[in-house]
């Protein structure tokens, strides 16, 4: 009689490997998307220039990969070579150079590239308004993690069907050759299935318990409505209001604090209404009345639009909910990024620009700070010690490293940014 068991040992090691390829599959195109998220997305999107230019057909544009992929390196590098194309991009946007990333692998940027590529620009309502429903779900689903998932119950099925098969084979093996057939032990007394059960929960189970512990306390995309619905899109995006009009002590303080009510009133005890602007939108797609929110404000500072008089028995302050929360042992300093290390807003609360509704952009987690704080170029002055921040002019070896040429650039990590008493102290 045939021996069917090494033929139905390497159908099953197939159908392992194809499903753990299938998984891998997966995950790589979900890493490409978290990658871009974490890297990319607070100064590009894949469809719109945002601070810098729309990434999607970047592969067709530069169709070198080796030139793609060292500019995304190290700029400076492929600037200081002279290439044309790069050199216009770069004084397109004001001369603003791009992070660098070495940390990042080839099969990192492939990914990423991979990604923008092939995501799928957002859908608009029929209102008009944000994404909603079923648009929202499909770009959610873009990453094709439901069709990895049901592909690898499908070939685990497989897998099992194929255990019994085996099984049978031995059955009929065994009465061919005579040899008496064991007592059958039920599945759920089979050691080997417990066994296989108890690691799979293992696994899983540890993998939650370890990402539960690690997102305590973070809140990404976190957006709460506020007690008076403000737009940053038609302030800061529509009307060019510097973020440092409202949140001056961004430049000086530890905090960007969050404006008093008189900053508002500089406009609103003039502009009354809201009738000349785009509609508003909230996230669920529903229409805000914007100038029913000016009278909310109106409501709060005791203001009489008919008497441009103030009633400050009636005043009382807006309880805006804090969105942007670091724990308690982190010390941060706003000025210390948008001062000295000159780091744009939008780096750490995306394109704030663009948004009605604020919400927390990035996950500022210590990981997250310290792939920054690896990656971000300091602004060192130039050989004659023109142009830069004189205050690192300390740095002698530096400097000496710069002008040899043993360093291209320095970066936050290589004047202590990554030491723990920078942020914990």
């Amino acid at each position: 009689m045939t021996n069917h068991r090494p033929i139905v040992k390497k159908l099953k090691f197939t159908i392992l490997l194809l499903s753990l390829v299938s998984l891998g599959n997966g995950l790589f195109a979900q890493d490409g998307k978290a990658l871009f998220q974490t890297n990319c997305a607070s100064c590009h999107s894949p469809f719109k220039q945002i601070i810098g230019p729309a990434l999607q057909g970047v592969t067709t544009r530069i169709p070198d990969k080796k030139l793609l992929y060292d500019w995304i390196h190290n700029n400076a590098k492929v600037l200081a070579s002279g290439n044309k194309y790069f050199t216009d991009l770069f004084n397109q946007f004001n001369k603003t150079p791009m992070n660098t990333f070495p940390g990042l692998s080839d099969a990192e940027i492939g990914s990423i590239l991979t990604y923008v590529e092939t995501a799928k620009p957002p859908t608009a309502s029929p209102s008009g308004g944000p994404e909603t429903g079923s648009a929202a779900a499909k770009d959610a689903e873009s990453d094709n993690t439901l069709l990895y998932g049901i592909l690898t119950l499908i070939l685990a099925i497989i897998m099992f069907v194929l255990l019994q098969v085996n099984s049978s084979l031995k059955k009929l093996s065994d009465d061919k050759e005579g040899i008496p057939a064991a007592e059958p032990v039920p599945f759920w007394r089979n050691k080997v299935y417990i066994a296989l059960v108890i690691l799979v929960l293992f696994v899983v189970g540890g993998y939650w318990v370890v990402e539960g512990a690690i997102g305590i306390g973070r809140q990404q995309g976190y957006q709460p409505q506020q007690p008076i619905f403000y737009s940053h899109k038609v302030h800061a995006g529509i009307n060019q209001i510097s973020c440092l009009y409202c949140h001056s002590n961004a430049l000086d303080s530890r905090h960007a604090t969050v404006p008093p009510l008189n900053v508002c009133m500089n406009c609103h005890a003039a502009i009354n209404d809201y009738t000349h602007g785009p509609k508003l939108y909230r996230e669920d797609g529903s229409e805000v009345d914007g100038t029913a929110e000016i009278q909310k404000l109106y409501s709060y500072t005791g203001f009489d639009p008919k008497t441009s008089t103030y009633n400050l028995a009636n005043a009382k302050p807006v309880e805006w909910i804090k969105i942007h929360n670091l724990p308690d042992h982190v010390f941060f300093s706003h000025a210390q990024h948008t001062k000295a290390g000159q780091v744009q807003c939008q780096t750490c609360h995306g394109p704030i620009q663009e948004m009605d509704e604020v919400k927390q952009f990035a996950p500022l987690s210590m990981g997250w700070c310290i792939n920054c704080h690896r990656t971000t170029k300091v602004n060192f002055p130039d050989s004659a010690g023109n142009n830069g921040n004189k205050f690192y002019s300390i740095y002698e070896r530096f400097h000496k490293d710069l002008k040899s040429g043993a360093m291209d650039s320095v970066t936050v990590e290589n004047i202590g940014g990554t030491e723990c008493q920078k942020c914990h102290y």
